[in-house]
């Protein structure tokens, strides 16, 4: 059984556009998400620094872009089984849901588009941010962020929580971790999925309330606790609702393992999510997406899984 995974804000490189766009039709169905997007995302993609590509309201729509331009491709090449499943981790939910046919493509890159100019916007509003929190004993983790009145935004599994909220807060909490837990501070503009993001849910919702929905035509999985979610809009509904709630990474990884998957695709900017699944499900074959030479990689399993 396959999996394809689109993964979120902070998978993005340089340059990371620049290889699928030679192929037939990227350039026009980039050109089209960048009006989208209100942003020249072949630019972006191509030939823009790293710096430059780390803006929330940048990054959002790239890399829901880059994930899109390889699923154009594999729906060219391939035909992927009818049990295949879909998720994404965060932003990456918005590529999951086209991937899932919930939403057109065009749809999503314009959702990631306010999505990512309304979420750093509202990080604007308060010195706040994101932490790892790498080891320990779950619940003892948990427990420590409660007491430092921090969210658990990412709960990415492999021992691995993303703590977010107030800076201060977050610098108190690193500074008193149990023994043998680790914290470092995450490059990102502030405390995503957390309170903080409300202002950017209330856009959100507002652009999202003119967005066209079918059911999934695959099965998809949800941030909000790892099921499938069978409704159109009520994936749009969540997708609205993640702004401000915590990612579930671990409930999606553990569905795909209750499930029996057996290879997990990655799509670009690929490299986070395999990483997890390495970890948490050792036996799972896992393709990363880097370069459309990768896909050779899938004919295996397609074929296998006829």
């Amino acid at each position: 059984m396959i999996a394809i995974l689109a993964p979120g804000q902070g998978s993005q490189t340089p340059g990371m556009l620049a290889p699928w766009l030679e192929l037939d039709g990227a350039e026009e169905r980039l050109a089209g998400w960048s009006e989208r997007a209100g942003l020249d995302l072949r630019t972006l993609g191509t030939t823009a620094t790293a710096e430059e590509i780390v803006d929330t309201s940048v990054t959002q729509p790239l890399v829901v872009a880059a994930a899109l331009l390889a699923q154009a491709e594999i729906e060219k090449r391939f035909t992927l089984p009818t049990d295949t499943i879909v998720a994404g981790h965060s932003v990456g939910e918005l590529a999951a849901a086209a991937v899932a046919g919930v939403l057109t493509s065009d749809d999503a890159v314009g959702l990631a588009g306010v999505r990512g100019r309304e979420m750093a916007a509202a990080c604007a509003l308060h010195p706040t941010g994101m932490t790892a929190i790498l080891g320990g004993e779950r619940q003892v983790v948990l427990d420590k962020l409660a007491e430092y009145g921090v969210d658990p935004a990412n709960q990415n599994g492999a021992g691995q929580i993303v703590a977010a909220g107030d800076k201060d807060a977050l610098e108190r909490l690193a500074a008193d971790l149990p023994t043998g837990v680790k914290a470092r501070a995450l490059k990102v503009a502030g405390a995503f999925h957390t309170k903080y993001m409300a202002p950017a849910q209330d856009a959100l919702r507002a652009y999202a309330s003119s967005v066209p929905t079918k059911d999934p035509a695959r099965t998809l999985l949800s941030n909000a606790d790892g099921g499938e979610v069978t409704s159109g809009a009520e994936t749009l509904t969540r997708l609205v609702d993640q702004v401000t709630r915590p990612v579930k990474w671990d409930a999606c990884m553990a569905t795909l393992g209750e499930r029996g998957v057996t290879v997990v695709v990655e799509l670009p900017p690929a490299g986070a999510l395999v990483g997890l699944i390495k970890r948490e499900l050792p036996s799972v074959e896992r393709i990363r997406l880097k370069t459309p030479a990768d896909l050779d990689s899938l004919t295996q399993f397609v074929e296998g899984s006829k």
